[in-house]
């Protein structure tokens, strides 16, 4: 295989004429530039130039190879003075994932800035509660928890996220809270499934003392997805076991009230996923920085872990 600057010698030397006005155009000696283009001579086994001392002629089989390679030399030199002017700046699609609530109402209210930031990227989300295959998706980014890590990606972690216990306040007109999770069974639950393996999962919970109790729960109804428990619990189906993430303009409009406030369950990590690539694409880069500035400018890693 040829290499570029070889094939570069002999189509800048075809069209000056002369190995020391090809020189001066790529920057080279005229000694490199004959010797780039004999090596490529030896390794073709044809002579391309007729050399004379009024300079350089191109012989039959060195005009039908000019015409077969400058085309493709001329593509990609534009192709590599393309890359090297837009290498900082961000632009072209930018293929994100995210849970829909969480994506909503933390994610979504980014991008005004983001956007006016870099106006030459454009986001195409794609909001799903199940993770996602990132690679084989070709997505670039995700935020999310509970991604299993295949090669080639990593996770920068954002914030903690907590479970709190909360109910609509009509179902709680007239009824004692409860002291402990343990009580809670008094109550009629709205209760989670993984999405996945369609199991229930038992959620301790922990106080700031740091005991910690199985929260218990009396399902009269069952759902797979986390914006659909939170929603069953604001229209007093019953009480449940919701991220802060989700609950927070709940409780702030006073739709949700919470119960045992000195409770809560860890959920795990949200995190945002992307490849581990050295060179991350500009547009990829320019947004794993600036949701990671948000959530720090905006207090968001306490406002999730809140308990």
């Amino acid at each position: 295989m040829e290499t570029l600057a070889n094939l570069e010698s002999f189509v800048r030397s075809a069209e000056s004429g002369s190995f020391s006005a090809a020189a001066r155009r790529l920057g080279l000696t005229p000694a490199a530039v004959s010797r780039n283009v004999a090596f490529l001579e030896r390794n073709l086994g044809v002579r391309l130039f007729a050399r004379s001392t009024r300079g350089l002629t191109l012989t039959e089989a060195g005009e039908r190879f000019r015409l077969s390679v400058q085309s493709g030399l001329d593509s990609i030199q534009e192709a590599i003075a393309d890359i090297k002017m837009n290498a900082g700046e961000p632009a072209g699609v930018l293929k994100l994932s995210a849970a829909p609530g969480f994506g909503m109402d933390f994610l979504l209210p980014l991008m005004p800035t983001f956007l006016e930031r870099y106006p030459g990227v454009i986001p195409d989300w794609v909001f799903d509660s199940r993770p996602l295959d990132l690679i084989a998706g070709g997505f670039d980014a995700a935020i999310g928890a509970g991604f299993d890590l295949p090669p080639g990606m990593v996770a920068r972690e954002l914030a903690q996220i907590h479970l709190i216990a909360v109910a609509s306040p009509a179902l709680l007109r007239g009824k004692r809270h409860p002291k402990d999770p343990t009580g809670l069974a008094e109550f009629p639950s709205v209760v989670l499934r993984s999405p996945l393996s369609g199991r229930v999962r038992t959620q301790v919970m922990r106080n700031k003392s740091g005991l910690e109790v199985t929260a218990k729960q009396q399902a009269v109804m069952l759902v797979n997805d986390p914006d659909a428990l939170c929603r069953a619990v604001v229209l007093g189906l019953g009480i449940g076991l919701i991220p802060v993430s989700h609950a927070a303009s709940h409780l702030e409009n006073g739709s949700l009230v919470r119960l045992l406030p000195n409770w809560y369950g860890d959920v795990g990590a949200i995190s945002l996923y992307f490849t581990s690539q050295k060179l991350l694409p500009a547009k990829t880069r320019a947004f794993i920085d600036f949701v990671v500035e948000a959530f720090k400018v905006q207090k968001l890693p306490q406002v999730l872990a809140t308990h």
